[in-house]
């Protein structure tokens, strides 16, 4: 029964379906047919015209998208848990040229208007240090919880008169507009640009990258091209894309997974480190509790010396969730 990741969920069979349809000849790169819809069915979905371009990887979605907000000598205020910092392998600073990650802090991972306010007061306003030109936030957070589109607009309230562009690592942006029950365009913001992320919810290897602002899309264009990530059949990305955005897929899939991951969390009470919001639960559990939960069949990392991670796919099932929430409940 696995628990480990949603990276490791399987591809969803409209995806398979979309992607067999495209194998046909048709223009390379991302001159085909379906990449050339892109535009139009984001901006459809956001309500205004967007950019959109297709990566492999949520990695190189993050990194693409900041190396359009933030020149080399510059900085990205981001948590400092955030998976930019913590899981990326440096990706930022190579794709940006050497650009600093400027670390702050808010509750579950969530950067708050008090940590990016103390990023920005620390910093002298003079050649001798990095000066902040971006900020990124992750929705649903590294913990599992959401970005209202409250709390997105007070971080705009701070970074906006600066000068600050926003981005936001989307990986799970699915699963927190399923929580937040908000339309897409609220639940990603103010910001210039997203992350959207496809391979945890139901693709195999194709992420969008969602540009507001859509002359940013121009220049990310080259550096795709200079980072390896133009693929020449980019056909198939596109196909997974759309079909993920057909008849809400994506939005479904990420439904059922927040669902899973609420049946977990019934069982744990008071073990909770985290609100349980999109996918994921963080439970305080001891080494020989993680023991007895394997012993079971489960799968799942741990987190820490007393803690573990489970997260729910969008093809979990449920009688596998439900089994989960009442092993943990009888610890």
């Amino acid at each position: 029964m696995q628990f480990l990741s949603d990276n490791a969920a399987s591809v969803h069979p409209r995806v398979w379906a979309a992607m067999q349809e495209a194998d046909s000849p048709d223009s390379p790169y991302d001159g085909d047919s379906l990449s050339r819809r892109l535009d139009d069915e984001f901006s459809g979905l956001f309500g205004r015209e967007v950019a959109v371009l297709w990566v492999a990887t949520g990695t190189a979605a993050n990194c693409l998208a900041l190396s359009a907000l933030v020149p080399p000598h510059g900085g990205v205020i981001c948590h400092r848990e955030a998976h930019i910092e913590m899981d990326e392998c440096g990706a930022p600073g190579f794709y940006l040229h050497g650009a600093k990650l400027l670390l702050g802090d808010g509750a579950h991972a969530k950067l708050d208007p008090a940590g990016l306010a103390a990023v920005l007061d620390a910093v002298r306003p003079d050649v001798h240090q990095v000066q902040p030109h971006a900020v990124s936030i992750t929705q649903a957070s590294e913990y599992g919880c959401c970005y209202t589109p409250g709390e997105l607009a007070k971080i705009d309230m701070i970074a906006g008169p600066r000068g600050l562009k926003l981005h936001m690592d989307g990986a799970r942006f699915a699963n927190a507009v399923a929580y937040l029950n908000r339309p897409a365009a609220e639940v990603a913001g103010p910001v210039d640009a997203l992350s959207f992320g496809f391979v945890k919810n139901g693709a195999m290897n194709a992420e969008a990258i969602v540009f507001f602002d859509p002359t940013l899309a121009d220049m990310v264009q080259f550096r795709r091209k200079r980072a390896g990530h133009l693929q020449s059949k980019g056909r198939f990305l596109a196909a997974q894309i759309l079909a993920m955005l057909e008849r809400d897929t994506w939005l479904h899939n990420a439904a059922a997974a927040n669902a899973a991951a609420r049946a977990i969390a019934e069982g744990a009470g008071e073990r909770l480190l985290h609100p349980v919001e999109a996918n994921e639960v963080f439970l305080a559990c001891s080494a020989a509790e993680r023991e007895a939960l394997r012993a079971q069949g489960f799968a799942f990392y741990d987190w820490g010396l007393d803690a573990a991670r489970f997260v729910a796919a969008w093809d979990t099932r449920a009688d596998h969730a439900e089994a989960l929430g009442r092993a943990i409940a009888s610890l």
